[in-house]
């Protein structure tokens, strides 16, 4: 089974892709590639992160989730442990994810205040320019400086809250889509803008008693003030008030679409 995710080798992405596959595992530095592979069947499945619980969401994964017919078949959370790392304790610059960047922003400014930093495509990105270059230091996994690589951990858990995770899914083609699962994720496109508009969507839910675990809206691209709403759920389709809601919200988007990414089980994985 291939699986694709973001690369370099190193990256927290391919540390998460770990837990699905052991091997097989190939890399991009675009999420909307990964997803696109996946819906055009170049891959099997694909890792991408959705959300962070300090930087928030990740808009291209949504954004992507929006344009490509794929399923969400897994959900992992992966505890983010940020070190720093370089040649030596003397260094000019410091490049990482921006993301990686703004977990330890904190860090940063107390212990190396006014350092320069630059944002690259990945953490191990970053790390690679590490390697090359004595005067740049990296922000990513302390595994990334294992016995062997030219670089030091000069610190552990910079991150600035303890806390910090990220949440990937696991995305497949869209006819392995299950009813199946603790946790359900749809997007609502209403094609309509009115007044109570959002409270006309959550209310199926609420009087169902389905907790609603994210909602979000982004940009659909056609319109100024037009928007697509993610949105998850603590529960599964299997469940008649899940299927019962979703006609509910179905009605409501009668002019515009609602996609069943699908549902599915929530794990932690700690590497």
């Amino acid at each position: 089974m291939t699986t694709i995710t973001l690369g370099p080798s190193g990256t927290y992405s391919h540390r998460a892709a770990q837990a699905v596959a052991d091997d097989d595992i190939t890399f991009t530095e675009s999420v909307t590639a990964i997803v696109e592979a996946v819906a055009d069947g170049e891959a099997d499945r694909g890792v991408v992160p959705v959300e962070n619980s300090i930087e928030g969401s990740v808009t291209e994964s949504l954004d992507a989730f929006s344009t490509y017919d794929i399923a969400v078949v897994r959900e992992i959370i992966t505890p983010i442990r940020h070190a720093l790392l370089a040649q030596h304790d003397s260094f000019d610059l410091v490049a990482s994810h921006a993301q990686a960047l703004a977990q330890c922003r904190g860090w940063l400014d107390e212990h190396y205040p006014g350092i320069d930093v630059e944002a690259v495509t990945s953490t191990a990105r970053g790390v690679e320019r590490a390697r090359d270059d004595p005067s740049v230091a990296a922000i990513g996994h302390p595994a990334n400086a294992a016995n062997g690589t030219e670089l030091d951990v000069l610190a552990e858990d910079i991150q600035d809250r303890s806390s910090n995770a990220t949440r990937f899914v696991v995305v497949a083609p869209a006819d392995e889509r299950s009813d199946a699962g603790s946790k359900t994720s749809f997007i609502v496109y209403p094609n309509a803008d009115y007044p109570g508009l959002l409270l006309e969507l959550l209310e199926p839910f609420a009087d169902r008693d389905i907790n609603l675990t994210r909602v979000e809206s982004r940009p659909s691209g056609e319109r100024l003030g037009d928007y697509v709403f993610h949105i998850d759920i603590a529960a599964g389709l299997y469940e008649d008030r899940t299927q019962a809601a979703l006609e509910d919200i179905e009605a409501i988007a009668e002019n515009g679409w609602v996609r069943r990414l699908g549902s599915y089980d929530s794990e932690t994985v700690i590497n």
